[in-house]
């Protein structure tokens, strides 16, 4: 009835088939032969690597991971920043991840910042959260921020003083206020 070479076979045009079995019922479509094979996902590709004898002077920006050993006189945006021992970055960082080994002169901007302890960091830093390592070199200030990433980003959970609240009455005039009340 069936040949095993047919299986492997493409199937035959509607205008050869042959009928050899009963024809199947109207409600069940015939499934589409295919030689379509599902692949295992795509491995994320490795960290772009600025070698330690490249001078970049302008702006990176990818959705990706890079590892700077060399020198970049410009802004950086990235998924993972690693800065090599080597590096010099002069300009603003902005990434997920940050990791400073080695100098950043100006603002980092991170969910994640890590100075290790050979970093050297001038600027500030807009984090979410943070760890400096002991020998590390730091002057700037340091700011959390829910959403680091974005310029004018959701500050976290600052304490603001009641809306349109009546001043609180000095001590002066509650003593004139408890004065009167005892002259009555």
């Amino acid at each position: 009835m069936f040949s095993k070479s047919k299986i492997n076979e493409p199937g035959p045009k509607q205008a050869e088939a042959t009928p050899t079995a009963a024809p199947a019922a109207p409600s069940t479509p015939a499934a589409p032969v295919s030689d379509y094979k599902p692949s295992a996902p795509k491995a994320k590709p490795p960290a772009s690597l600025l070698s330690s004898d490249l001078h970049i002077t302008g702006n990176l920006k990818t959705s990706g991971d890079i590892q700077v050993e060399g020198t970049v006189e410009g802004d950086i945006r990235a998924h993972l920043l690693t800065v090599g021992e080597t590096a010099t970055i002069k300009g603003e960082v902005i990434a997920d991840d940050v990791v400073v080994n080695g100098r950043v002169v100006g603002r980092v901007r991170g969910l994640k910042v890590r100075l290790t302890a050979t970093a050297r960091v001038e600027g500030d830093i807009i984090h979410k959260t943070i760890a400096i390592e002991s020998g590390a070199h730091f002057e700037g200030s340091v700011q959390r921020q829910d959403d680091p990433l974005t310029p004018g980003g959701k500050k976290a959970a600052p304490i603001a003083p009641p809306a349109a609240a009546a001043p609180a009455p000095s001590a002066a005039v509650k003593a004139a206020t408890a004065a009167a009340k005892a002259d009555s």
